[in-house]
């Protein structure tokens, strides 16, 4: 039994505790409130601190090889996403990298990225494949996100991403062909992944190749998601609606019929704003617009080589300051909403009875501190599945 004593402040789905404390035992939470006790509990002292869930990390490409520092002066120099792959750079030239390494040297490189999350508070992540593009690597990445999951605190949820670009050399139709009669049937005969998602972008994959891809995962157990709209209107909301997808990603340029037809369909929306700041744009996704029209919304990292941040508090702050999201609805988006696009809501993503005790105690006095108090790692004690795994 662990007892969280007196925090200043304890985050609930419906509001907040002041001055109160958690019970947790067997791995689950069995109390909260201002006169727990629990004889021959572990006390930790939350006194002038918040407990908040653990994050819920919903869009990562946590497993690849090597790195892409040498984009940022092209970026400086006002390249687009595009144009660096163009140039060379890009998901190319990170499937070249991961291609080329062992399943150990990927495990070891995620591992350490794994651990960078843990410490900033990440107790549960979505991976996505799809740094393999062809079947032999997507299933190297899957399988590595396997072995990660068995070994490491953070609970790991794989996607299998095989639509993630156009190989070099390889023929459009005979690539998506790939996808849908090989890869997807492979991995769903080793049970590598939960979700398959696909990147409906101009330059991608359309809307109808797109279709043809979730429809074909669908039909061997795997949910549909969509990264939707990053660069362009390119349709991915409407489809993401259509399909009733898990969820639709990025959504920087959807519009407001596609947004409407996500409402209406309850699919949620996973934005990622740590993207236009690492690709220095001035347009992020229509937060307020989405919230008003009553779409759940979900905060991700959207960890990957270009976008390369493990730290979801980072992108809490990024949710306030640059899309107007208040506090509590970026928590929220971190937590429970990252929960629910994975299908976990039940189990983690807020503070509540009988849930997995999956918990944070941030220096901070208010949950209004986290985006407050930026560029510096709030995180004082991680707890996952009952027990401290850093800090404490």
């Amino acid at each position: 039994m662990i007892l969280i004593r007196e925090a200043s402040e304890v985050f609930l789905p419906d509001g907040v505790a002041t001055h109160a404390s958690v019970l947790i035992e067997d791995g689950r939470i069995r109390d909260i409130g201002r006169q727990v006790t629990a004889r021959g509990a572990e006390v930790i002292d939350a006194r002038g601190k918040t407990l908040l869930p653990g994050w819920v990390d919903s869009h990562t490409h946590v497993v690849f090889a090597g790195s892409r520092e040498f984009e940022l002066d092209l970026k400086l120099q006002g390249a687009t996403y595009r144009e660096i792959a163009a140039r060379g750079g890009g998901i190319g030239y990170t499937v070249q990298q991961t291609r080329r390494v062992s399943e150990e040297r990927l495990q070891a490189e995620a591992e350490l990225r794994l651990d960078a999350m843990l410490a900033h508070g990440t107790t549960t992540a979505e991976v996505k494949s799809g740094y393999g593009l062809d079947t032999k690597s997507e299933v190297k990445m899957l399988r590595t996100v396997r072995h990660l999951n068995e070994r490491h605190p953070v609970d790991l949820v794989p996607t299998f991403m095989g639509a993630h670009a156009i190989p070099p050399g390889v023929d459009r139709e005979d690539y998506v062909r790939l996808v849908r009669e090989e890869m997807i049937p492979r991995v769903a005969e080793e049970q590598l992944a939960v979700f398959c998602d696909v990147f409906c972008e101009e330059g991608y994959f359309s809307v109808e190749e797109s279709r043809a891809i979730l429809q074909a995962g669908r039909e061997h157990g795997l949910t549909p998601r969509v990264h939707a709209d990053e660069l362009s209107d390119s349709g991915g909301a409407e489809l993401a609606a259509e399909l009733k997808a898990a969820s639709a990603d990025h959504l920087l340029m959807a519009s407001p019929r596609g947004l409407k037809k996500m409402a209406r369909a309850g699919v949620p929306a996973v934005l990622l704003p740590a993207v236009p700041f690492s690709l220095m744009q001035k347009r992020y996704a229509p937060a307020r617009k989405m919230l008003e029209l009553g779409l759940d919304v979900a905060l991700a990292t959207d960890l990957n080589p270009n976008c390369w941040t493990e730290n979801m508090q980072f992108v809490i702050q990024l949710a306030c300051f640059a899309m107007g999201m208040t506090p509590r609805e970026a928590i929220h988006g971190a937590t429970l909403g990252g929960a629910r696009v994975l299908g976990l809501e039940r189990e983690v993503g807020s503070i509540e009875v009988g849930k997995k005790a999956d918990l944070l105690l941030v220096n901070a006095p208010s949950h209004l501190f986290v985006p407050y108090h930026f560029g510096v790692n709030l995180v004082e004690t991680v707890i996952k599945d009952g027990v401290v795994v850093c800090g404490g």
